[in-house]
């Protein structure tokens, strides 16, 4: 997945995620930090994002799509999946008009460290349920 995020195309010439950064998140991937929510065709992976999850917090690293939407289908399995588990926080980083679509807001320096503290008081929420969801012949995995 992270590789994915990585590969450079017309749109984007060059990229942040270089290989130590690469090696950084698959290590934070097993030590259970790091998370993937994917968009498979048959065995091809079409999409997806990945992010770093602490206490009730998610932070959203990075997506792409190389399936016209299916960045923005893991994204909302991905607002859904947090929804269900009780987080507070999901930090896109940045904001754009893509996110914005979905319901992204931009808040102040105090709102978000108001947040964050209160995420962070959690134990760290189990973020896996080896969950699949079919539709329209694509797989989405979180």
């Amino acid at each position: 997945m992270i590789s994915a995020c990585a590969q450079k195309t017309s749109d984007r010439p060059s990229t942040w995620i270089n290989m130590q950064i690469q090696n950084s998140y698959i290590d934070l991937f097993h030590m259970g930090y790091a998370h993937t929510i994917e968009a498979w065709k048959e065995e091809e992976l079409v999409g997806g994002l990945y992010g770093v999850s602490l206490g009730a917090a998610f932070f959203g690293e990075s997506m792409f799509s190389r399936m016209e939407n299916t960045s923005k289908v893991c994204l909302v399995h991905l607002v859904e999946h947090l929804k269900k588990r009780k987080f507070l926080l999901l930090d896109t980083q940045f904001i754009t008009n893509h996110l914005r679509q979905f319901g992204a807001i931009e808040i102040s320096h105090t709102q978000y460290e108001k947040l964050l503290t209160n995420a962070l008081k959690y134990s760290t929420i189990s973020f896996y349920n080896n969950n699949m969801i079919y539709n329209n012949n694509i797989n989405f995995y979180i």
